[in-house]
């Protein structure tokens, strides 16, 4: 029922916007007063802003698209080039949540030899994260000048992206603890001198799927093993359910290739500038405000694809 009246809510909140444009609207022709108009029309820009936010929520239609998301990120081949484009992709996935009002916690993050990042996982909690974080996954590709490259060379560079939806209690994923190897570690970087003095990391990993999670980001030992093995739980979650897309796409014969290795963006900074969608072909020239954060043209663009 929350998710419910939060929409009910929504759309009593545009319609009371709209009730004060309209008002706002009236005065200013009665009165011939240009800065009551412009207030009017400041409010239709923001009732069109929460409209358009709501149109959106309305594509969401898979089971778990109200969830909070765990999105990793891993870099591709290419050393501190990719480690390096890891780490702008988690800067834009910071600054999208930040500017939806999304709340994000690192849970486990390896950093780079040089520079950059090596993998990171962080939780994104709020409305609709799954659902909007799921057309993220994939590969996404970086074209640029490196600026660790002393001749100047263009380089191409990859890093891949996993969204899980975080799994209520409601749902129950079996998991044999003799499947599970647990591991414990001394964190790396920020954390004080109790957490690098300490094996509070954990990692898990399972056995028959060989499945890896790790957490590193809470003091306590126990609480890492706990977010590790949420994270686990939702990762074989959906590994069961693409494994039974693929068995009944094999029942109607036309199985189709899933893989996480497909390509599905790309960002050129040189020799021109451009992002785009190759499952869609939604493209956008501004590269360095998308790279920002501004992500909710491929979303949008992206479930109107998929629908």
């Amino acid at each position: 029922m929350g998710i419910i009246q939060e929409s009910v809510d929504n759309w009593e909140n545009c319609y009371s916007i709209w009730e004060e444009a309209e008002l706002l609207y009236e005065l200013s022709f009665e009165e011939k007063d240009s800065e009551t108009e412009e207030e009017a029309s400041l409010l239709l820009d923001k009732l069109q802003g929460k409209v358009d936010a709501i149109e959106l929520e309305c594509m969401f239609s898979q089971e778990h698209d109200a969830n909070n998301a765990m999105l990793s990120i891993n870099a591709g081949a290419g050393g501190t080039e990719a480690q390096d484009w890891t780490n702008m992709l988690l800067r834009m996935f910071l600054r999208w949540a930040e500017a939806k009002g999304f709340a994000t916690k690192i849970l486990d993050i390896l950093p780079g030899d040089e520079a950059g990042v090596k993998n990171v996982t962080i939780m994104v909690t709020g409305r609709y994260a799954y659902g909007y974080l799921r057309s993220e996954m994939g590969i996404h590709r970086l074209v640029r000048i490196s600026p660790f490259d002393t001749n100047k060379r263009r380089h191409t560079s990859f890093a891949s992206v996993f969204v899980f939806p975080e799994l209520n209690d409601e749902i129950i994923v079996e998991i044999n603890e003799k499947d599970l190897r647990v591991d414990t570690y001394r964190a790396s970087g920020s954390g004080g001198q109790h957490v690098n003095k300490t094996s509070s990391a954990v990692r898990l990993t399972h056995l028959p799927s060989g499945i890896v999670t790790q957490c590193q980001n809470e003091r306590s030992q126990h609480r890492n093993k706990d977010t590790a093995m949420k994270m686990m739980k939702a990762q074989l979650y959906e590994r069961e359910k693409k494994q039974q897309q693929e068995d009944q796409q094999g029942l109607h014969g036309d199985k189709k290739e899933i893989s996480w290795g497909s390509q599905i963006r790309s960002y050129v900074l040189q020799p021109y500038r451009l992002a785009k969608d190759h499952r869609t072909n939604f493209e956008v020239g501004n590269v360095d405000s998308v790279l920002d954060g501004n992500l909710e043209p491929f979303i949008k663009a992206y479930l109107l694809w998929q629908k």
